[in-house]
């Protein structure tokens, strides 16, 4: 059977065409950068809502910060004699540390959302069920630890066991026995507080991937629908 051919015109651009494929594939480079600035800044306003509260962290399982494995050990031994309750707080004061410092992240994410160029745009858009977030990663990353750094150092610094945690976890480091990013107890939660946002922001795209049309947004629904 002979394929139905249709003409599209695409305004603003000038450009008519005649097949549906080359049509869907010159639409997404039009909208892409629209649509991607919108699963941006949605997949963001959403894991920071998720994660900057009281729980947001330690009351999920998913991202949930447990103790450094090099300390894993050092806490049976004293839960053996009698410390629960200071491994207890060092815990909750890991993860209230990153519950306080996620809020933070928003306006850097969001003006990251802004700044995406049309070539990446649609690089990113065809790309793989997490290439929004690795993107926001890869921009984001790096100004956010410097951001969360010193947030997450005045929450734990109410706990004393976190200062004596450093000063063997540096000594350790130096016999190779404790990885580099575990030296430090505040970069080890700030580490895995942005990986947590990270996470997050992951499964708000594949929400949107999976079902464009479920999200309510037409501009959405048009551009990860195609």
């Amino acid at each position: 059977m002979r394929r139905r051919q249709f003409v599209f015109w695409l305004p603003g651009l000038g450009i008519a065409v005649s097949d549906r494929t080359m049509a869907a594939d010159l639409l997404s480079q039009v909208d892409a950068t629209s649509g991607l600035r919108a699963a941006l800044e949605r997949g963001a306003v959403s894991a920071v809502a998720l994660l900057g509260k009281t729980d947001g962290f330690l009351g999920n399982p998913k991202v949930r910060i447990p103790l450094p494995s090099f300390l894993e050990d050092a806490s049976r031994l004293l839960k053996a004699v009698g410390q629960q309750k200071r491994i207890d707080e060092l815990v909750t004061s890991m993860n209230r540390a990153a519950e306080m410092a996620v809020p933070q992240a928003k306006p850097i994410l969001l003006q990251a959302a802004k700044s995406v160029s049309a070539d990446d745009a649609v690089r990113i858009v065809r790309g793989g069920d997490t290439s929004v977030t690795d993107y926001f990663a890869g921009k984001t990353r790096s100004p956010l630890t410097e951001k969360f750094l010193p947030i997450v150092t005045r929450s734990t610094e109410r706990v004393a066991l976190a200062d004596k945690y450093n000063a063997v976890a540096s000594r350790a480091s130096k016999f190779g026995f404790v990885k580099d990013g575990d030296a430090n107890l505040q970069r080890y939660v700030t580490g895995k507080a942005l990986d947590g946002l990270y996470l997050m922001i992951g499964e708000e795209e594949r929400k949107i991937r999976r079902d464009p049309v479920g999200t309510g947004s037409a501009l959405l629904r048009k551009v990860f629908g195609l």
